[in-house]
């Protein structure tokens, strides 16, 4: 790996950031707040919240297992996203090199901080390959975007060739484990240590069922965290979240018995999909999701728009041709779904 020095932007590593009212009476003790400029009276909406959310951090560390400052928490997965654009990335002169298919955001990330976003297609069975994928970088490569388990496809990848990309490639590798939750394959986050260059995404979206708080988690070296601290907005977290996310986090057990149900309810489920005659393939997941090829996903996709039930339309996604994405729901949900297919002509 390169020194996050020449890895990190030039100016942002010269940065100085801003310093927030909260941030300069750290450590001491306060009960008197007359350095924001804040209102007040409405307590507690009145103050600003932690800008580096430290008594949700210390929750998230011990259930995540990691120290607390190797966490950066944000606007849902996709402001950690960003981040590394910003961060690592020069306009117009660095590249990076993505899985596809993947998560869309990636590559809506590099066109807006106008950094070229080469993909390297996986193989037919939705998995990748180390050799391709180093193939595609250069000198100006700073970033490598693996989604495992990945979307649309919903399938773990080949942790010996990430592996590879992550011992033999100079720059970052950012592995997206928004779905972890739900597989069985070890977490990348526990070989932070082990790997520098790593960054792990993780989000409330999924399992966690708070999708509507919109927090998003990276976990990596303490270095890189500094920097993403340094470039992030001040208050990036609102207080709301944070208690929301903070009563949660107390209640992992919850978490835990929800992803049961739907791995089970998951089973049933492509089971009964698979049975049906406008399935020609399920693909195996991961995921709280399955990706399925039909006999015609346009059609399909309107005829259950117009029956009251929304599934993903990947139609047009690169080999994914005629392909459905169907989130597991509950079992009245995906028994809807079930019926109205089954009444299709």
């Amino acid at each position: 790996m390169k020194s996050l020095e020449l890895l990190t932007r030039r100016n942002i590593w010269k940065l100085k950031p801003y310093s927030s009212a909260r941030d300069e009476y750290s450590g001491h003790e306060a009960h008197v707040f007359l350095d924001a400029n804040e209102n007040p009276y409405n307590q507690p909406y009145n103050r600003y919240p932690d800008p580096l959310q430290w008594q949700l951090k210390k929750f998230i560390a011990k259930i995540k297992q990691v120290d607390e400052r190797q966490i950066f928490l944000g606007n849902g997965s996709d402001e950690a996203i960003d981040l590394c654009y910003r961060v690592f990335t020069e306009p117009k002169m660095d590249n990076v090199v993505a899985i596809e298919p993947t998560y869309g955001m990636y590559k809506v990330c590099a066109d807006i901080n106008d950094v070229e976003y080469r993909k390297v297609l996986l193989d037919d069975n939705f998995d990748i390959s180390a050799q391709r994928i180093l193939q595609r970088t250069d000198k100006h490569t700073k970033i490598v975007w693996i989604c495992s388990p990945n979307n649309p496809t919903g399938n773990n990848l080949n942790a010996e060739e990430i592996e590879k990309v992550i011992q033999e490639f100079q720059g970052l590798v950012v592995i997206d484990e928004a779905y972890g939750e739900f597989s069985a394959q070890r977490s990348w986050r526990t070989r932070l240590k082990d790997f520098p260059n790593i960054i792990v995404l993780n989000t409330m979206s999924k399992a966690w069922g708070c999708a509507g708080l919109r927090m998003g988690m990276a976990f990596a070296s303490e270095e890189i965290i500094g920097l993403f601290n340094k470039v992030k907005y001040p208050y990036n977290l609102n207080q709301l979240t944070q208690q929301k996310a903070l009563e949660m986090m107390k209640d992992p057990f919850k978490v835990r018995e929800w992803v049961n149900i739907l791995l089970q309810e998951r089973t049933r489920l492509i089971k009964a999909f698979s049975q049906l005659p406008c399935c020609m393939k399920v693909y195996p997941t991961d995921a709280n999701f399955f990706l399925a090829v039909v006999t015609d996903a346009n059609a399909i996709y309107s005829y259950l728009i117009e029956h009251g039930v929304v599934v993903r339309n990947r139609n047009n996604v690169q080999l994914c041709n005629n392909c459905l994405r169907i989130t597991v729901g509950t079992k009245n949900e995906n028994n809807e779904l079930l019926g109205a297919l089954r009444q299709l002509k």
